[in-house]
């Protein structure tokens, strides 16, 4: 019989981190943007919205992989409404993490403006019509989806914390392999 694993792949460490920092990222580019007029700015958006889209297509291997090797159990002892909270904030990562760059592309494409991914290629748009009404009311979408984002976020973190310095198991050892596992 197999041992059971004790952390995730390091194909799954990697993602997570990376889309991650993607995140963080993205909240000081919009932070940028905000702070800046001018071509400046528009350079933060062009940077957001390359990141967006590399977050996208990130997160869609992520779920491939995902798909291909499951999550771990979460331990045992683990009451059920904390699992079905974990679980739900997991999905809910994977839906917020695939829908807000599509609304943002939406956006850009219904107001015709270009993407231009990192500065190398053109980055196609969606055929979504609609203009300037169309592109303010998918970014109202794509704004109060970005707070949501940080609220799941910190749910995400404190959830983890909890698990290390309260509930003291091996959860957060899984994502962090440099934290010694717990007997």
């Amino acid at each position: 019989m197999a041992e059971p694993r004790h952390r995730y792949s390091t194909v799954s460490l990697i993602l997570h981190w990376l889309i991650a920092a993607l995140v963080v990222t993205q909240i000081g580019l919009i932070a940028g943007h905000e702070l800046t007029e001018g071509p400046m700015s528009r350079e933060f958006i062009g940077a957001h919205k390359s990141v967006g889209l590399s977050i996208l297509v990130l997160t869609l291997a992520r779920l491939g992989w995902r798909i291909a090797n499951p999550a771990l159990p979460l331990p045992e002892a683990m009451p059920r409404w904390e699992k079905l909270l974990a679980r739900g904030t997991h999905v809910l990562f994977y839906v917020f993490l695939i829908a807000m760059p599509l609304v943002g592309w939406a956006a850009s494409s219904a107001a015709g403006r270009d993407i231009v991914w990192f500065g190398l290629f053109q980055w196609p748009l969606l055929p979504v019509g609609g203009g300037r009404e169309m592109a303010g009311n998918l970014m109202d979408v794509h704004e109060l989806a970005g707070k949501l984002l940080i609220a799941l976020v910190i749910l995400h973190v404190a959830g983890a914390l909890k698990h290390h310095f309260i509930t003291r198991d091996n959860v957060l050892h899984r994502m962090l392999p440099f934290i010694r596992r717990r007997p």
